[in-house]
């Protein structure tokens, strides 16, 4: 399992375009219809979607893709005092995600999941204003998920999963040495969590031929970090410094989707989707050192709550006589997300806001078996004003009031296979 991790490790997955730190593009085909997908969920990828959906699926699919993610922010201020322009770096990140599913017999279907349902990645120059607040800040996940789907009746079918999760964190920031002379400490956090669980259940009911209702809940899952802090100081002062091993926690939410799918006509696949979030879960970062207790420092996070309004369209040319046309399909999506972070919390390591998304895409069959899909997002986050921050980028009180604007760009490729 460790060799597995190390592997997946090299694909870097860190990203900054889901609300809070939640990844929701788990597969091309997915993405382009919004990931309006728990209704549909008919490739590989119902096993993160909707696992109960697996034995409808048929015949055994193997399916693999990555995405490759451009996020873009800025940030004004510190209001009133200035109007200077910050710029976040120039980064890119890939999740990737793998499925396996197949049929066990009539009734029963298994499948297997590694994916990046979290993470966020961020990174500010080291002499911003902003530095005592965050300088670099990244957190990836790994859920490697078998799931086992079972039919009640012919069109109703239930769906569970157990996912083991691994997690690493960096936290890097500045830290002033005043009443001292001389440059700041830098001060780099990391750990990880290569011990946690999580699970989910799911249904799916098929009252109408061409109409079909899905439900998933996926639990909380609660990250304890072990690690260490690494400080570069002048030598005389690092004695004054927080240093050593380090244990930290951070709560993942739960969620509950609901979605439905209809198909007017056999070429045409309308879904849509609402996704409950329970972002409350995640009320503070503590990180705890461990050698001395009084260095022990806790962020308040105080996340809202929020929710996910997803819509999706696809239309498949299969009954064209065209050899090219009849195994093309093409997808367009839209959803809306409801951001957690409260304005006065709201801080450089995620500045969220409430964001539209906008998803386009095709897929197309190739040799009967084989199966390319391809999507693009773009992601335009509300600009988020803020004007009484509680959040201090000084020793002191000083509010960080400013004006973030963010965009980001998505593409995403499947390849899938069955047999």
């Amino acid at each position: 399992m460790r060799i597995l991790i190390t592997l997946l490790l090299t694909a870097c997955v860190a990203l900054l375009h889901a609300g809070g730190f939640q990844i929701n593009e788990h597969g091309a085909k997915a993405m382009a219809m919004g990931n309006a997908f728990t209704a549909v969920a008919n490739d590989a990828s119902a096993v993160y979607f909707n696992p109960a959906g697996i034995c409808f699926l048929g015949d055994s699919k193997i399916m693999g893709g990555f995405s490759i993610i451009k996020p873009e922010a800025t940030f004004r201020g510190p209001l009133p005092y200035s109007i200077d322009e910050y710029k976040l770096e120039e980064q890119y990140f890939n999740p990737i995600n793998f499925y396996y599913t197949t049929q066990l017999n009539e009734d029963f279907a298994f499948g297997f999941a590694v994916n990046n349902p979290f993470g966020m990645g961020t990174k500010w120059e080291e002499d911003w204003v902003g530095k005592y607040l965050a300088i670099e800040t990244e957190l990836r996940t790994f859920f490697f998920t078998p799931a086992v789907s079972f039919k009640i009746y012919e069109n109703f079918s239930f769906g569970a999963s157990i996912s083991y999760v691994y997690a690493d964190v960096l936290i890097k920031k500045a830290k002033s040495l005043a009443p001292f002379d001389g440059e700041d400490a830098i001060v780099e956090l990391t750990g990880d969590d290569n011990k946690t669980y999580g699970y989910s259940f799911s249904l799916m009911y098929k009252p109408l031929d061409n109409l079909s209702l899905g439900l998933n809940y996926k639990s909380q899952v609660d990250l304890q970090f072990e690690g260490e802090a690494d400080i570069e100081a002048p030598s005389n002062l690092e004695a004054i410094l927080p240093y050593g091993d380090i244990n930290a926690n951070l709560d993942l939410p739960a969620n509950l989707l609901f979605g439905v799918s209809y198909n007017p006509i056999e070429e045409l696949t309308i879904a849509l989707d609402y996704q409950y979030v329970w972002w409350s879960s995640y009320d503070e970062m503590k990180v705890t050192f461990t050698e001395n207790e009084d260095w022990t420092t806790v962020s308040e996070r105080d996340y809202d709550n929020s929710y996910i309004l997803r819509g999706g369209v696809d239309y498949s040319f299969m009954n064209y006589e065209n050899e090219f046309l009849k195994n093309l399909s093409l997808r367009c999506g839209l959803f809306y997300d409801n951001h957690p972070v409260k304005d006065n919390m709201a801080e450089p390591s995620l500045p969220d806001s409430d964001r539209l998304g906008f998803n386009y895409g095709l897929g197309y069959t190739f040799l009967e078996n084989f199966n390319i899909d391809l999507a693009y997002l773009f992601l335009r986050f509300d600009e988020k004003k803020i004007n009484d921050s509680d959040v201090s980028y000084t020793d002191g009180f000083t509010p960080f009031n400013g004006v973030y604007n963010a965009i980001t760009h998505v593409a995403a490729i499947n390849l899938s296979y069955k047999f």
